[in-house]
């Protein structure tokens, strides 16, 4: 039998990105395989200060830069350029997450590296993209989700403002994208022998996540306002209902079949069910229900049902959960000079990736060989 072979053995990439968009993506290629050498300026990036620490190591940084060569250079230093042209010789993907023109004048621009290697996959990640009247802009997971017109959807009150829980724009639209676009350039790479420039803005992804109210204001002629949308506050049948012991229940009933059986578990009165006539009016009498009850009632009385209905689990819940963990969805080690972190999660199928069972060691910094 012959052994296993993960999909990208075989292929390098250097990685000179920083913070969480650049390295998830890294990790996810070291995952399936690849050798990923992180070019990181003398000192270190900026997520190594990033809290928590343990013993004064940052476990963000560990999580996300775990299995990665790291070599340490000054970019603006010409010495530490030069020490770049082996590498970028053998590279097949280069990863970047500076402002557009920076790696330019550094000398390590599009143009530059294919003159070295034109067989180079060149991803360079960007809040706005490399052109556009925004391009040199500074901002942030929650800047992108603002301008893109994705925040307000679901902005919460005036009183309670409704920060994200997850970085969409970073990982959605930043992280999974490159990835994405890295292995169509290695598939278009295999057809033509050519590289590629991968230009790829964290806003512009984005869009995606509005296709909903966009087929709304196409139909209608107008867009959903603020908690108006279906899966945004519009429907009774889909959002978040407090409980009387301050927890959630998370209602996504959207089908006839799961609302029917929603209701039934409920114990709504039959002429609200039909949520087409009043939504607020059914959505007001469901949230008064399900506040007169605590979580670990309607989780006995609603999550058996199979009617789309979950409590919202706390992290430490979810850990625990018996699907995950036989999903092995925690699993994963960092190690870092003998002390265990988790390991970022990457969502690549088994048979695709290293196996979770093996740790993988966080480098130090080293000066690579004149």
């Amino acid at each position: 039998m012959t052994a296993r072979r993960l999909p990208l053995e075989g292929v390098t990439v250097l990685d000179f990105s920083t913070l969480l968009p650049g390295p998830l993506a890294t990790l996810t290629l070291a995952e399936a395989g690849a050798r990923v050498i992180k070019i990181e300026r003398p000192g270190g990036e900026d997520m190594r200060g990033f809290a928590p620490h343990v013993d004064g190591r940052s476990v963000p940084f560990a999580m996300l830069n775990a299995g990665k060569e790291i070599l340490s250079l000054d970019l603006k230093d010409e010495a530490d350029r030069a020490r770049l042209a082996p590498l970028l010789a053998q590279a097949d993907v280069l990863v970047e997450q500076m402002r557009p023109g920076v790696m330019a004048r550094l000398g390590l621009g599009w143009d530059d590296v294919r003159a070295i290697n034109p067989r180079l996959i060149y991803c360079a990640i960007t809040g706005y993209g490399q052109e556009g009247p925004r391009a040199q802009e500074a901002g942030h997971d929650i800047n992108y989700q603002a301008l893109t017109g994705v925040l307000s959807q679901a902005p919460g009150s005036p009183d309670h403002p409704a920060t994200p829980a997850a970085l969409v724009a970073d990982i959605a639209g930043g992280a999974m994208p490159a990835v994405i676009a890295i292995l169509l350039a290695l598939r278009q790479r295999d057809l033509t022998g050519e590289g590629a420039f991968l230009d790829i803005a964290m806003s512009d992804a984005m869009a995606s996540f509005a296709w909903l109210a966009k087929a709304q204001t196409a139909a209608t002629g107008a867009a959903p306002g603020p908690h108006q949308g279906l899966l945004t506050g519009g429907s009774p049948r889909y959002g978040l209902y407090a409980t009387a012991d301050g927890r959630f229940l998370a209602l996504g009933a959207l089908e006839d079949k799961f609302w029917a059986r929603a209701c039934e578990g409920l114990g709504l009165e039959p002429d609200l069910r039909d949520d087409r006539r009043d939504p607020q009016a059914t959505r007001a009498r469901v949230a008064a229900i399900i506040r007169s009850r605590d979580a670990a009632h309607w989780r006995a009385t609603l999550e058996p049902l199979d009617c789309c209905a979950t409590v919202v689990r706390s992290l430490e819940e979810a850990a625990a959960d018996p699907h995950f963990a036989a999903r092995g969805l925690f699993r994963g080690e960092a190690v870092w000079d003998g002390l265990a972190m988790p390991l970022a999660h990457v969502p690549l199928p088994e048979g695709l990736r290293r196996a979770r069972t093996t740790p993988r060691p966080v480098a130090e910094p080293r000066r690579p060989a004149d």
